[in-house]
């Protein structure tokens, strides 16, 4: 090792330097048990990593006799790439599945005897084989319920003869469509499945080398030799299943520190509870208990709406409440905005994220956050229309992507031949321009941009290694690459992220976007009891937490256009929003949430006369009956004639085409080439695209 690379090593008191008085309690507290209750934004990797990196750099640890346990592979990678730019390597930072796996790959031929089971990916084809054994009918619906029933009762460690009690105690209602004694005998037939196949699931994973561990002393003893001290990040999602696994590793030593926040538990149905980490100190008498509440993340008025929103919280999870304060400097109101329908609403956030990137934020810096899965196809199509890149996540992973497993190879091979000196961001480009990247995005939209966006995400990674350890190469990017590939750390691509709540934890943006903030999406129509509605608070609670600067809260009057207005705004915004806030307004909030009413385009308006629309008259159209169209009545009809023939051969909606609001433009505007058509509120590239050459000889041909 040279000299100057001693200088650059950091030290335990370098390591030190930059935290705040509790994220310092935390990293010098190095003798367990400690729990941290860390709040959202609060730093808590960073105050977990530091910890760990004072004891190695002190002395006090040694690195491959740590194991941190994380919830995510991107987590962990994040947590190894922290710990290594703090000069630590050797640490073990995994997953509880991928250290159990390891562990009973490796013990397995000892314990058991022969080659490890193969290990399945899904249960979908193991529980439809149950099913027909049992000569129940079973959907791909069906299906996908009763195997998140069965990973249920494993991570529960609820046994199959037990199930009927405990299910019925815990409100599981009926999996499936099926009642309790018939998911009991698909449990016990699952299991069969799996023997007949010779294969286990990943529950499995945990059980078995949780069983090993159990009964066999000499194995126990083993592991809990290699492994002294631990770290679980995300306590509050703990299982029981994991709990008794990461209880067989300490053996019953205290050499412990976990990190939570209760308010953050949104994984109930999967079986995590945050009672291990609110009873953490009454199990570890002693225990150091340190609270995080200083809010590094968001602006002022981010944190209040959070707090707001928390503070109506009821049960068990309230007396955990941590009040966060922030630490940035002031930034925008929260906005809240009501919309006719679901199409209304997707193009208005569209729209509004168009504005903010022409204004020059980055789209990678943006989010969309929903409920469920199936809001997502609205908001994909109205970004499409107005210009705007996204990535769906959740959607193929971005080292599965060819383009990505092409690039890789190249890069690979480049390595190998690469002389020294050569900047690392330079280099990247040269090899990737033959993969066909370029400076400049592409003007279309479709596979040709995902792959560029895929590209310069990794140009991007290479000028960031560059910048975090100087003189980096392309061997360092290769192996950068090789290791979040394994732990599925994804680089960001530049692209507006659409994301559910439940996918969006653990990440951040500038500005956020919660949509369908409404009764029956959230809380969900099926949340019944009391504790299912606060676990939806909870969801809503770290939507808001993932913004820094901005955040934009919009809601539905009908599903929709044209429909019945029976939407009503989600009861958790009665606190904080401002009260009867038309449809197509908005509003701020003050940063206390009591809201107050911020600039809004004021009511709807008649396009003839001005005078406010009322809800006798046609609002789609905007006019009063008795007010003369603005527009060519029979340009419009031949346009809604050529909508619905367009519609029928497409097998879609007609609102999909054009809107109706759409059309009356395009008979007031008349627009003669696709550069005018362009420029008409609806009209976005993809749909210039497709329909703009019809709609032109439409209107040529009078």
């Amino acid at each position: 090792m040279t000299a100057q690379t001693d200088l650059l090593r950091p030290d335990a008191d370098s390591v030190l330097q930059g935290l705040d008085p509790e994220q310092r309690q935390v990293a010098t507290t190095l003798d367990g048990p400690v729990c941290v209750l860390a709040g959202a934004g609060t730093g808590k990797t960073r105050a977990i990593t530091h910890r760990i990196a004072y004891g190695v750099h002190s002395g006090a640890y040694v690195p491959n006799r740590v194991l941190a346990v994380t919830f995510t592979a991107r987590a962990a990678g994040e947590m190894r790439t922290r710990l290594r730019d703090l000069g630590v390597s050797g640490v073990q930072a995994r997953t509880f599945h991928a250290a159990a796996l390891r562990q009973l790959q490796f013990f397995w031929p000892q314990a058991i005897g022969g080659s490890l089971p193969h290990l399945v990916e899904h249960k979908a084809p193991l529980i439809a084989d149950a099913c027909n054994r049992l000569r129940i009918q079973a959907d791909r619906t069906r299906v996908r319920d009763l195997s998140a029933e069965v990973e249920w009762t494993k991570v529960m460690l609820v046994d199959p003869d037990d199930y009927v009690r405990v299910a019925a105690a815990a409100g599981r209602g009926e999996p499936g469509g099926l009642d309790l004694a018939t998911v009991a005998r698909l449990v016990r037939t699952y299991e069969d499945v799996k023997t007949d196949r010779a294969v286990i699931d990943f529950e499995d994973v945990l059980l078995l080398t949780a069983g090993i561990l159990d009964e066999r002393p000499e194995v126990a003893a083993t592991v809990r030799e290699q492994y002294r001290h631990f770290v679980v990040d995300e306590y509050q999602d703990v299982s029981p299943l994991q709990q008794r696994l990461l209880d067989l590793w300490l053996g019953g030593r205290q050499d412990l520190c976990v990190v939570g926040d209760a308010s953050q538990t949104i994984y109930s149905f999967a079986g995590a509870t945050p009672e291990h980490l609110l009873d953490f100190p009454r199990r570890h008498p002693g225990a150091t208990v340190v609270r995080l509440v200083r809010d590094y993340r968001s602006t002022p008025e981010v944190v209040g709406l959070a707090n707001s929103v928390l503070s109506m919280a009821t049960g068990l999870h309230a007396r955990a409440r941590l009040e966060l304060i922030a630490q940035r400097p002031s930034g925008p109101h929260p906005t809240f905005t009501a919309y006719d329908d679901d199409v209304a609403e997707a193009a208005g956030v569209a729209a509004r994220i168009a504005a903010e990137i022409r204004a020059g934020r980055s789209a990678k810096d943006i989010a969309i956050l929903f409920r469920t899965n199936g809001q997502s196809q609205a908001l994909e199509s109205a970004l499409a229309d107005a210009g705007v890149g996204y990535v769906v996540r959740g959607g193929e992973r971005f080292f599965s992507r060819k383009e990505v497993r092409d690039a890789v190879v190249l890069l690979r091979g480049a390595a190998r031949s690469a002389m020294p000196g050569h900047e690392l961001g330079a280099e990247t480009r040269a090899v990737l321009t033959s993969a066909g990247w370029g400076e400049k995005a592409p003007s279309a939209g479709g596979a040709t941009r995902e792959k560029w966006e895929s590209l310069q995400a990794l140009v991007v990674l290479a000028d960031e290694l560059a910048g975090k350890r100087p003189g980096a190469t392309l061997s360092d990017l290769v192996d950068e690459l090789a290791e979040r590939s394994q732990a599925q750390h994804a680089p960001t691509v530049d692209g507006v992220t659409l994301a559910s709540f439940h996918a969006a934890k653990g990440l951040e943006w500038d500005v956020v976007h919660l949509v369908g903030v409404s009764e029956g999406l959230l809380p969900i129509s099926f949340a019944e009891t009391p504790e299912d509605v606060e676990e939806e608070r909870r969801l809503l609670y770290v939507g808001i937490t993932r913004a820094r600067e901005g955040i934009h809260l919009s809601w539905a009057n009908a599903r929709t256009p044209g429909g019945r207005a029976t939407r009503k705004p989600s009861r958790f915004l009665d606190a904080v929003r401002p009260q009867a806030v038309p449809a197509g307004r908005r509003a701020s909030s003050t940063p206390n949430g009591a809201g107050r009413a911020g600039k809004s385009s004021g009511p709807m308006t008649c396009r003839v006369c001005g005078a406010p629309l009322t809800a006798a008259v046609d609002r789609k159209l905007r006019r009063h009956a008795d007010c003369p169209a603005s527009y060519d009545e029979a340009v419009f009809e031949k346009l809604r004639e050529w909508r619905s023939a367009t519609c029928k051969a497409d097998g879609v909606p007609a609102y999909v085409v054009f809107t109706d609001a759409t059309l009356v433009a395009i008979a007031e505007a008349m627009p003669a080439d696709t550069a005018a058509l362009a420029r008409i509120t609806g009209v976005g590239p993809s749909k210039l695209e497709k329909y703009g050459d019809d709609v032109l000889e439409l209107l040529a041909a009078g």
